[in-house]
């Protein structure tokens, strides 16, 4: 009988060390999966900074190779502001000549090899005056806030501005035919009669 106590008292004992190792070890798996799931989450957290790092130096390199490209294209343009004004000063006699049209396809070219980058010139007579895009040089008679004239083209590369337009800008008021003349070449002339 004492013999049968004994082993009663042993199991019971066993039962509660079990019982308290069950409980510890439920506990201990609890924390270990809550580790695990807090070390998942961080991972994935420094997965996503990662990819949006990647895509932050992607957009950078792209960035520098445009800003690059513009600055090259900056020198460029007063070039191409030369032809300009070297077309526009050509007598009307003198439209058909052999090496003007050479001269015309050149810049052609040029603004062809340009375009392939990039470079796109901006329309902006008829348009109403942005200063964030325009460059107002002259204000005369005319629909108020509207561009009349470009005395110098201006250029995007993709959508971003390398170079405003110089425009005359509309202050208001009735227009006189002396006023919106145009000359020959395109460019109009003010109320004094020279050319802009």
């Amino acid at each position: 009988m004492a013999n049968e106590e004994m082993d009663t008292f042993d199991d019971k004992v066993s039962d509660t060390a079990e019982a308290r190792d069950t409980g510890s070890l439920t506990q201990l798996l609890a924390q270990e999966k809550e580790k695990a799931e807090k070390y998942l989450a961080n991972w994935q957290r420094t997965e996503a900074d990662f990819r949006n790092y990647k895509a932050r130096e992607e957009q950078g390199k792209k960035d520098l190779v445009n800003w690059a490209n513009s600055t090259l294209v900056c020198d460029i343009l007063p070039v191409l502001d030369s032809f300009d004004r070297a077309f526009e000063g050509v007598a009307p006699s003198g439209k058909g000549l052999s090496w003007l049209t050479g001269f015309k396809q050149i810049q052609k070219m040029l603004l062809d090899v340009l375009g392939k980058h990039g470079l796109t010139e901006m329309k902006c007579v008829g348009e109403t005056f942005d200063p964030s895009r325009h460059e107002a040089v002259v204000q005369r008679d005319g629909v108020e806030g509207m561009v009349l004239d470009e005395v110098r083209k201006g250029y995007m590369i993709k959508d971003r501005l390398i170079r405003a337009p110089q425009v005359v800008v509309g202050k208001g008021g009735e227009t006189s035919n002396s006023e919106t003349a145009k000359a020959p070449g395109g460019n109009s002339i003010n109320e004094t009669g020279e050319k802009k």
